[in-house]
């Protein structure tokens, strides 16, 4: 599998890239590439050097639950936190935009995963700009304030933002679940037309998606501006969802990899007392 063309590396327009690639034997293929994931995992956790910062965005019904569960389920409980970032709450709201991120930032040695991102305060808030009139921003006391410019300067303080946690070392992977509008309406009639499912519909997707292009437009903007060599984005197309996940997981991979986590080893002495250890315990 190709990887690379994936990952956004130049200005990139979406139209380019495909919502639905279809791997067969998808579900096999990432039953082993989660083994090899958990066994990387494991060693990260140990050695406590490196933290992982793992986001996913996308359009409503994209996915994202769904490959959460799937991608990271052999993964040490004890060794991932999944954060889901919901509309601010009144204390977030008293803070600036990034601070309820910050504070849900995984350790080294752990795996964090934000279901929907950092991303949604230069994504939601640009299609819906009146949400930012919550934040109470001194300089901000019109729409005519919330212009380009205002989200241009946002996503900077997120590269910097990013850039930081690179520095101290967290590893930064950003993944946009590229879905199609038609298999959008798809997933919409299918949770409309099975009982079980009704309770994921919200009038509110109705609303959303008529907003698409809107959507797609900060969506391109974004991925051009933040897609960086050290916090990368990576366009996953989105339409089936086995592929999707495999592609993620793939990519996960071929990225963790390259940081060659070790597990600590015992100290010179401790080695020499090994056979006095085992001894002791024998002879209880």
């Amino acid at each position: 599998m190709n990887l690379e063309k994936y990952k956004v590396k130049s200005t990139i327009s979406l139209v380019d890239f495909s919502t639905k690639e279809v791997v067969e034997d998808a579900k096999k293929g990432l039953k082993k590439v989660r083994r090899k994931l958990s066994e990387l995992q494991n060693a990260m956790y140990a050695e406590g050097k490196y933290a992982a910062l793992i986001c996913l965005q996308g359009m409503d019904t994209s996915g994202k639950d769904s490959l959460i569960r799937e991608v990271f389920k052999d993964f040490n409980a004890t060794g991932v936190e999944v954060h889901s970032f919901k509309v601010p709450t009144e204390l977030e709201l008293k803070h600036d935009f990034m601070w309820r991120h910050y504070i849900a930032l995984p350790a080294k040695g752990k795996v964090g995963v934000f279901n929907r991102t950092h991303y949604e305060n230069v994504l939601v808030t640009r299609v819906h700009p009146g949400y930012v009139f919550g934040e109470n921003i001194p300089s901000v006391k019109s729409l005519e304030d919330l212009d380009d410019a205002f989200y241009h300067d946002r996503m900077e303080r997120i590269n910097d933002f990013e850039n930081h946690l690179v520095k101290n070392g967290t590893i930064v992977l950003k993944f946009f679940l590229n879905l199609s509008k038609d298999e959008q309406k798809n997933r919409l009639l299918r949770r409309l037309n099975i009982p079980e499912k009704n309770w994921k519909f919200s009038d509110g997707d109705l609303k959303e998606r008529k907003l698409w292009d809107k959507y797609m437009f900060c969506y391109e903007d974004l991925l051009n501006r933040t897609s960086k060599e050290k916090a990368p984005w990576f366009v996953v197309p989105a339409d089936d969802k086995p592929t999707a996940r495999l592609i993620l997981a793939e990519i996960l991979l071929e990225e963790l990899k390259k940081y060659n986590f070790k597990e600590p080893t015992l100290s010179p002495k401790l080695v020499a007392q090994l056979d006095d250890f085992k001894a002791q315990l024998d002879n209880e």
